[in-house]
């Protein structure tokens, strides 16, 4: 039984630690990244789709937080005001190219 337990812990912290956008909804902030057209500067910098931004070798971004910057700069640049469930969502849609723990 207490083997169980302590499986059954470790199963819980390692998903918690797993997920950076534990509040976030993938599908929810794909459809917030189509409607702000957030692909449009990508591909003016980077052409085919604009998915090659968060997949070329010198991107910017490293980690979770740094996410949450570029996502704050970009926005801001846009006109967008994204609330935090808003950030919540796009950084678990971007986190499918980053796969950040």
């Amino acid at each position: 039984m207490r083997l169980l337990t302590a499986l059954m812990f470790m199963a819980l912290a390692s998903t918690a630690i797993a997920n950076p956008f534990p509040n976030g909804n993938a599908d929810t902030g794909k459809k917030l990244f189509d409607k702000n057209k957030c692909s449009s500067c990508h591909v003016a910098m980077l052409g085919g789709d604009g998915s090659a931004i968060f997949t070329r070798p010198n991107r910017k971004v490293g980690t979770a937080q740094q996410m949450l910057t570029q996502m704050e700069a970009c926005s801001a640049a846009a006109g967008i005001t994204l609330s935090a469930d808003d950030k919540q969502h796009l950084g678990a849609y971007l986190n499918r190219y980053y796969n950040f723990k």
